[in-house]
């Protein structure tokens, strides 16, 4: 087994570290993502493009039960360095679109940890992880992506955590979504996501010191996307960029926000209370 550590030098062998996987882009379980997000005109035909995101719903590993942590997330996560803190969160990621996987693409994911730093933070120490991931069909690239993963210490019942700033107010358009326990079970489902925070709501309280059930990251990201779709359907997205900001909860509404710019759109996530959970940019081609 290998020793859990916070010596950024340590952790640093881990960089180039990585995997490869495979999977059809099958239309089945596109048709699932579409039904979670209740999409009614969702093209499933043979050849389709999948939407920008849409590709978390595929690829995923099954860690065995035995090898998973209390929080129901794998001790280290797959290829991940051996962090020695237990919380581990998305804290943003660039989305580099070029032809976008369609349904029926027999394809594969390679994925390498690119980079890793340990920082002191206002609540503790923080490591952050780099993860670039490249989707192939065949030789040829067709997305590409960067996450970045946060780990922290475990959270303090004593602690109350600092509020978040307020999203902006100057949208162009604004869309309310309910993040409900069935829409949170559903895309947990879809992309085999094991993590408590989304579905043990007396889990997210007593340790994890939250008001409610996390909505994904991913899934928030998705939605922001969705919403630009909905906006401008004729418009293709060369890249995306998002940062999170504060969590969202199943407690209240979701509300998804974009202003139009030059060449791309702005977009926010805010909580029920208008305060800001996710920033996000999509560059328009």
């Amino acid at each position: 087994m290998v020793e859990q550590s916070l010596d950024e030098d340590y952790l640093a062998r881990w960089i180039g570290n990585g995997e490869t996987i495979e999977d059809v882009v099958s239309a089945s379980q596109a048709e699932k993502l579409a039904a979670t997000l209740d999409i009614k005109d969702m093209d499933l035909r043979t050849g389709a493009a999948l939407p920008p995101f849409w590709h978390w719903i595929y690829f995923s590993t099954a860690a065995p039960a035995s090898d998973l942590g209390p929080d129901g997330h794998p001790l280290t996560g797959d290829f991940y360095p051996p962090v020695a803190l237990p919380r581990r969160m998305w804290a943003g990621g660039r989305l580099e679109s070029g032809k976008p996987l369609a349904i029926g693409d027999h394809a594969r994911r390679d994925s390498r940890i690119k980079g890793v730093k340990v920082k002191e933070g206002r609540t503790g120490t923080l490591c952050f992880v780099v993860v670039r991931h490249e989707f192939y069909v065949g030789d040829e690239l067709r997305v590409a992506e960067e996450h970045d993963i946060v780990y922290r210490a475990e959270a303090d019942p004593g602690t109350v955590p600092p509020e978040p700033p307020m999203a902006p107010v100057d949208a162009d358009w604004t869309q309310d979504i309910v993040a409900d326990p069935v829409t949170l079970f559903r895309y947990s489902a879809l992309t085999f996501n094991s993590h408590r925070i989304h579905y043990d709501r007396r889990y997210c309280r007593e340790v994890e010191n939250y008001e409610g059930l996390v909505v994904h990251g991913p899934l928030t990201t998705t939605l922001l996307l969705d919403f630009v779709r909905k906006q401008m359907p004729d418009a293709e997205i060369s890249d995306f960029s998002f940062r999170a900001v504060s969590p969202l909860f199943d407690t209240g509404p979701v509300t998804v926000a974009g202003k139009l710019g030059d060449g791309q759109v702005d977009l926010w996530a805010a909580n029920a209370k208008g305060q800001l959970a996710m920033q996000a940019t999509a560059v328009l081609a």
